[in-house]
């Protein structure tokens, strides 16, 4: 399979894409810094296939899809900026234009809906204790953009994410954080992602996921 990846770098991106490459795919990954991909370009080769560029200009995420994914999965931060809604805007826009359907996200656990209040989002209600909503509200437009277009988008939205390995053994809910759900490592954040490419159990939903 042929795989584009955009947050390769980060701290679940880098577990996805060491999945991906240890099965055997070819993956496509965009980023900024090419330099900090060495380790993986050195051992997997022509295996990996790295552009380099901004995953919030539309140029560089039209040469990224060239060699037509089967699959886009995003492992981008907030960073404090508007990065993610701009990026995933535009990739609905240059996925759909070469009919690739399929958009795999991390989110964050806020854009779940609460049980306490479920009318209003985690982050909007008593269920969480984070005084700042700034990502929150990121991840949020990234759904709604999601929920208005074509795709077949799933948002996996961890709750509290310590660095940490794979288990493999976590508990994931449609809409929701699993009850009492209080983390769940990078590693098995990413093992969960990684695995929606091949599963129609979530297919236009997000889907919480803790210990």
């Amino acid at each position: 399979m042929n795989l584009l990846l955009l947050g390769a770098t980060g701290r679940v991106g880098r577990f996805i894409l060491d999945y991906a490459l240890t099965d055997g795919h070819t993956v496509t990954a965009l980023v900024r810094s090419p330099d900090k991909l060495d380790d993986f370009a050195s051992q997997y080769g022509t295996q990996l296939q790295i552009v380099q560029g901004d995953a919030t200009n539309a140029k560089d995420i039209a040469q990224a899809l060239k060699g037509g994914p089967a699959v886009v999965i995003s492992a981008l931060n907030t960073d404090g900026t508007t990065t993610l809604s701009v990026s995933t805007g535009l990739l609905i826009r240059l996925m759909q234009e070469q009919s690739i359907h399929r958009l795999i996200t991390v989110g964050t656990a806020g854009i779940l809906q609460s049980r306490t209040e479920p009318s209003l989002y985690r982050y909007e209600s008593s269920d969480t204790r984070r005084r700042s909503t700034r990502a929150a509200e990121e991840h949020r437009r990234v759904y709604e953009l999601l929920r208005e277009s074509a795709l077949d988008w799933t948002i996996v939205c961890p709750t509290y994410l310590p660095d940490g390995g794979r288990t493999g053994v976590y508990r994931v809910e449609k809409d929701f954080l699993p009850e009492d759900g209080s983390q769940i490592t990078t590693a098995d954040t990413a093992d969960f992602t990684y695995r929606q490419w091949k599963s129609c159990d979530f297919i236009r939903t997000r889907v919480g996921i803790a210990y």
